[in-house]
């Protein structure tokens, strides 16, 4: 592929598989510590009723209104989920499964029950996102890169996740200490005056609006398995928590960009004629990496949380 094919046809796809991996694995890390992995699978499947609603009030099938809605369903979702565990006093796992269930099939019969039942909802979008469809038609090389013109006609997908990247780095960075202090001892962290209640909820609720950005793009598949598969995998090679943040984006980045071109020619090279879902690609070399991780991570055995607060 030359440098102006790749430019215009898998710079930008491969951009965003990249700036979502990174957007879901840095909460990961402590969604991961917390026992809370699997909100970030909640979070990405109680958006078809957010969907439906948008469509409801607006009329239309469009980016923002379902990305608006998408998000109130997730944010819905994030404190009817901790209201049922504090309330019910039940593990996460079971509260999880009670709003997931709740809220998707009232977005079943919201569909069945209202006119968005003759509306195209596809559904192997929100599994599979259309990470292959986000090219850059304006792009003829690299020096489009420098051209105010061509660079108008990006996919609104790729600025949308580079900015919600950079807010959840920016989340990370400056809450670092209260969330590290509250991870990994949540008594001392309420002695010395952490609202551990309230840090919880902005943890979920940034881990939401990362899975929301993502959705569109990338679909449900590469959300979950960014959530969990990179921290996990570098939960087994470090018993620091900055070294294992940092582990888990070199992880995400790693499956971002090796999932996406084995994606495209990996079939070829076997002797196949079609590509395979880079979504798909992505979220097995995460979990190809979190195999390795457990396999030959210097820190496999231990188990817990890191060693240091």
């Amino acid at each position: 592929m030359s440098g102006e094919e790749f430019v215009s046809l898998s710079l930008t796809p491969l951009l965003i598989g990249i700036f979502a991996a990174v957007a879901c694995a840095l909460p990961g890390n402590f969604l991961v510590l917390r026992k809370q992995a699997l909100i970030g699978d909640a979070i990405s499947h109680v958006v078809l009723p957010g969907i439906v609603v948008a469509f409801l009030l607006t009329g239309m099938i469009a980016t923002w209104p379902m990305m608006l809605g998408a998000a109130g369903a997730a944010i819905l979702a994030v404190i009817l989920i901790e209201s049922v565990r504090r309330l019910g006093r039940i593990e996460p796992g079971a509260a999880m499964g009670v709003v997931f269930t709740t809220m998707f099939a009232g977005g079943v019969l919201l569909l069945e029950q209202t006119d968005t039942s003759t509306v195209h909802l596809d559904v192997e979008h929100a599994l599979y996102g259309n990470l292959e469809s986000l090219i850059w038609l304006d792009a003829t090389g690299w020096a489009s890169l420098l051209d105010p013109q061509a660079l108008a006609g990006l996919p609104a997908e790729l600025p949308r996740m580079a900015l919600t990247m950079c807010v959840v780095i920016l989340f990370t960075w400056a809450l670092w200490r209260p969330l590290k202090i509250s991870t990994f001892d949540e008594g001392y962290a309420r002695t010395i005056g952490i609202r551990t209640n309230l840090l919880g909820l902005m943890l979920v609720m940034m881990a939401a609006i990362a899975a929301v950005a993502a959705f569109d793009a990338v679909g449900s598949i590469i959300v979950i398995a960014m959530f969990i598969c990179p921290p996990a995998a570098a939960r087994m090679m470090t018993n620091r928590l900055e070294r294992q943040v940092a582990w888990s984006v070199a992880f995400a980045v790693a499956s971002a960009v090796s999932g996406y071109v084995l994606a495209g020619y990996g079939p070829l090279w076997l002797g196949a004629q079609d590509a395979v879902s880079a979504a798909g690609m992505i979220a097995t070399m995460s979990g190809i990496i979190l195999a390795l991780a457990a396999l030959f991570g210097p820190c496999r055995t231990r188990t817990g949380a890191p060693g240091q607060a």
